[in-house]
C-alpha cells in the first residue's frame, strides 16, 4: 500500500481510504514510467531548441490529423453554456462563493491558484467531496457570517496539477506519486458516481500540455479509470488548456487524441507568455517588453486566440477565452472604473472573435463578463457556428515577438509582485490580490522569467530618470533590496517578521540570476513548504 506523510490533516481519513489510496496507486503504478518518458521528452526537445537544432512548427507527421474530417464527441448538456467560468483554489469559502457566483462554470484548482501544503490537497479533496453532494457551508469564526450554497449553482469542473509535478506525501513503491494522478484519481474515485445521479460527470481542465503524445496518455488515463471504476467510457471530459508555446502548434492534435473525452481547449494566456519566454530563452532576439504592454492585442497573441478558435470550431469543441486577472477596487471609484473598463474591453474583443465563454478572478466580474458575452450571443448558448475561416496563421505568426519598451517600473514590479506571491505562496496561499490584479503561480512565473531573461542578455532597461543602462546583477540586486524594503513598509513589520518574505526573496533572486533557467519556480519552492 501507499506510503502517507506522517503528518495527518484533519480530512485524511475520510479522503485517502484504502480504496482511494489503492485506486490512486493502480494509476501510479501504471501511467508513472510514461510519464517519465514525456518529461524525458520535453526535455530533450527543449535541448534541441536551445541548441538551435529545432526549431518549433506545425508537425509534419501529424498532417494527416489536421487535414482530415473528424469531430470530438457531443458535449453534455450540462456544459454547452460556458459564457462565464470563475476559477480559484479549493478553499472551502472559496468554492461556495463560486458556485454561488452566477457563473455557469467554476474550476476548482489545485493547480496555479493553490499553493499544495498536504492540508491543502487533502482539505481540498474533502471540500469538493461535500461540494458534490450539497453539504458544504462554512461559517466565518471572525464575523459569523454563514455560507451555504444557493439552489442554483455552477457546473464544477477540478484542475488537478501539471505533469511536472510531484505529491511528496503520497509515495508508491517509496517514490512520491504524479501530483496529477493524485488530484484526478481522488476526485473521480470520490465524485464520479454521485455527480453522474446528479445529471453531471467529473469533468477537468488539463494544465500544461505541451504536445499530442502527453493528452493521449491523459486519454489513456481516462480510460482505464473509466474502466477500474465501472464507468461508462467518455464519463469524465476535460477541457485543455493551452498555455504553452508547444502546444499551440498541436492544438489538432491534442483535441484529436482525447476526441472521446474533451469538450474544448482553453487559452491560458498567462502561463502562454511565461512559455513563451522559457521555450525560446536561448533567442536573444525574442526578449520580450514589461509584462503590462504584452497584451492580448499584440500579433503573436492574436494569432495564438483565432487560431484556437478555428481548431475547435472545426472540430465541434469550446474555443473558451483567458483570465481577467483585474478585482474590484473598492474605495477608489476612479480606479474601479478603469478595471472594470479593461475587463469589458478584454470580453468584448473575446466575444467578437468567436470565444465560447471567459474566465474572471473575482466574482465581482462575473455580472460584467456576462453582460458583453449576452450582447454577443443573444439566444445561443455558445458560439460553435463562427468557423473563423478567415483566419490563417503561420509559424512565423505564433513565433512573432510582441512589441514595446523595457523599463526600471515594469522590472520593479516584477520584483515586488514575485517576492509577494512567493511569500504569500510558500505561507499556503497560492491565489493572492496584488496592486488591483489576482497573482497566482502563472503571473510570478512571468515576473521571474523576465527577470532571468533580461539579467540573461544584460537588455538595456529606461530608468526612471530616463537614463538608459545596461541591466546587470548588481543593478538588479540593488533594486530587489530597494523592494525588499518597500514590502515591509508596505505590509508592516508585525505581518513581514511573521511572514516568510526572506526565504521569498532568496528564492526570487536565487531564480532570476541562475546561469540555467528553472523550468517551473514551484519545483524548488515545494520543498520548502515542508519546512517551515
Amino acid at each position: 500500500m501507499a506510503q502517507l506523510a506522517p503528518s495527518a490533516p484533519v480530512d485524511l481519513d475520510r479522503v485517502l481510504t484504502l480504496a482511494a489510496r489503492a485506486f490512486v496507486e493502480d494509476l501510479t503504478r501504471r501511467f508513472r514510467p510514461r510519464l517519465a518518458e514525456l518529461l524525458a521528452a520535453r526535455a530533450a526537445r527543449q535541448a534541441r531548441i536551445d541548441a538551435g537544432t529545432e526549431r518549433l512548427g506545425f508537425l509534419k507527421e501529424t498532417e494527416s490529423v489536421r487535414v482530415a474530417r473528424w469531430t470530438v464527441a457531443p458535449i453534455p448538456a450540462d456544459l454547452l453554456d460556458r459564457r462565464v467560468e470563475i476559477t480559484g483554489p479549493v478553499d472551502r469559502k472559496m468554492i461556495i462563493n463560486a458556485l454561488n457566483s452566477g457563473a455557469q462554470v467554476f474550476m476548482a484548482d489545485f493547480e496555479d491558484s493553490l499553493s499544495p501544503t498536504w492540508d491543502n490537497v487533502v482539505s481540498g479533496q474533502a471540500n469538493l467531496l461535500d461540494a458534490v453532494r450539497r453539504q458544504i457551508d462554512y461559517t466565518d469564526a471572525s464575523s459569523g457570517k454563514a455560507y451555504r450554497l444557493n439552489p442554483e449553482t455552477a457546473v464544477l469542473l477540478v484542475r488537478p496539477r501539471g505533469l511536472h509535478l510531484e505529491e511528496s506525501h503520497f509515495l508508491v513503491d517509496g517514490t512520491p506519486a504524479p501530483a496529477p494522478l493524485v488530484d484526478f484519481g481522488l476526485y473521480l474515485f470520490h465524485n464520479a458516481r454521485e455527480l453522474l445521479r446528479r445529471s453531471t460527470g467529473p469533468y477537468y481542465y488539463l494544465p500544461k500540455l505541451q504536445s499530442h503524445r502527453e493528452a493521449r496518455w491523459w486519454n489513456d488515463v481516462f480510460t482505464h479509470a473509466e474502466q477500474t471504476l465501472g464507468l461508462a467510457f467518455g464519463t469524465a471530459r476535460c477541457t485543455v488548456l493551452v498555455e504553452t508555446l508547444p502546444a499551440a502548434f498541436e492544438m489538432d492534435e491534442i483535441l484529436y487524441e482525447l476526441r472521446e473525452h474533451i469538450v474544448g481547449l482553453n487559452c491560458g494566456r498567462w502561463d502562454y507568455i511565461f512559455s513563451t519566454i522559457k521555450t525560446l530563452k536561448a533567442d536573444a532576439k525574442h526578449v520580450f517588453p514589461d509584462r503590462a504592454q504584452v497584451t492580448m492585442a499584440a500579433p503573436c497573441m492574436r494569432a495564438y486566440t483565432t487560431l484556437l478558435i478555428k481548431t475547435c470550431h472545426l472540430r465541434g469543441a469550446f474555443a473558451m477565452g483567458g483570465m481577467a486577472a483585474q478585482i474590484p477596487i473598492k474605495g477608489d471609484d476612479a480606479r474601479n472604473t478603469a478595471a472594470l473598463d479593461k475587463v469589458r474591453a478584454d470580453k468584448r474583443r473575446e466575444a467578437g472573435d468567436g470565444h465560447d465563454g471567459t474566465w474572471v478572478a473575482h466574482p465581482g466580474l462575473v455580472p460584467v463578463a456576462l453582460e458583453i458575452f449576452a450582447e454577443v450571443l443573444g439566444t445561443k448558448k455558445n458560439q460553435l457556428d463562427v468557423a473563423r475561416l478567415d483566419v490563417q496563421v503561420s509559424a512565423a505568426d505564433l513565433l512573432a515577438v510582441p512589441e514595446g519598451t523595457r523599463t526600471e517600473v515594469g522590472l520593479r514590479h516584477n520584483i515586488r509582485v514575485g517576492v509577494h506571491y512567493l511569500a504569500a505562496w510558500l505561507a499556503g496561499n497560492g491565489c493572492v490580490p496584488l496592486y488591483d490584479l489576482m497573482e497566482d503561480a502563472a503571473t510570478a512565473e512571468i515576473c521571474r522569467s523576465q527577470v532571468w531573461q533580461w539579467l540573461h542578455y544584460k537588455v538595456t532597461v529606461t530608468m526612471a530618470d530616463g537614463r538608459n543602462e545596461h541591466l546587470t546583477e548588481e543593478v538588479f540586486l540593488n533594486m530587489a533590496a530597494d523592494e525588499y524594503a518597500a514590502i515591509r513598509n508596505e505590509v508592516g513589520d508585525e505581518r513581514f517578521i511573521a511572514g516568510r518574505y526572506s526565504e521569498a526573496r532568496d528564492l526570487f533572486v536565487r531564480l532570476s540570476t541562475a546561469r540555467a533557467f528553472v523550468e517551473f519556480l514551484t519545483i524548488p519552492a515545494y520543498p520548502l513548504l515542508d519546512t517551515h
